[in-house]
């Protein structure tokens, strides 16, 4: 069986997205178990010009759809950024693995050899899609979905390596 891109981003997308909920689980029971104030958590960030736990969590579920329409040279479907709890963002991360269900990964066959254009500088920036998917996206999800972890470690909730890696 030969790498394709949908092995390699649909089941690495879904696993992280699964973590992911789980990570929230674990900073939701945290803020109960201290009295904190939910939002305490959701707006906090690494740093002041970074952004907070559920704006990570929304980006990386908006790199999720983006990444797939892109590759699959489809409409990228836009996602309002509301959530402010943590049963919104669970939401919004169960609606991204719909999506990814939904999705034809078959529309994603040949996507390697693709143009895509990303909206940087004046003229875009042109890459192959697998230059894309590997030298951009999927490192972007990552940054995210890393950032969101940390996020949590920083402020307290007991999580490790193992729950920002999930279960394959």
């Amino acid at each position: 069986m030969s790498l394709t891109v949908d092995r390699i981003v649909i089941p690495t997308m879904i696993r992280t997205l699964n973590a992911l909920k789980g990570l929230l689980e674990k900073g939701e029971a945290f803020a109960v178990a201290k009295g904190m104030q939910p939002a305490d958590i959701l707006n906090a960030s690494l740093i002041d010009d970074m952004h907070p736990l559920k704006r990570q969590i929304q980006m990386v579920t908006d790199t999720v759809r983006r990444v797939l329409c892109q590759l699959a040279e489809q409409d990228v479907i836009a996602v309002e950024d509301t959530e402010e709890t943590f049963a919104e963002l669970q939401t919004r991360i169960d609606s991204t693995l719909a999506f990814i269900d939904a999705f034809d990964s078959g529309a994603l066959a040949g996507s390697e050899d693709k143009t895509i254009t990303l909206p940087l500088g004046d003229n875009g920036l042109e890459l192959d899609g697998a230059t894309f998917l590997m030298g951009f996206a999927m490192p972007n999800f990552y940054f995210h979905a890393a950032t969101a972890y940390n996020i949590l470690r920083m402020r307290g909730v007991d999580v490790g390596k193992m729950d920002f890696l999930g279960r394959p």
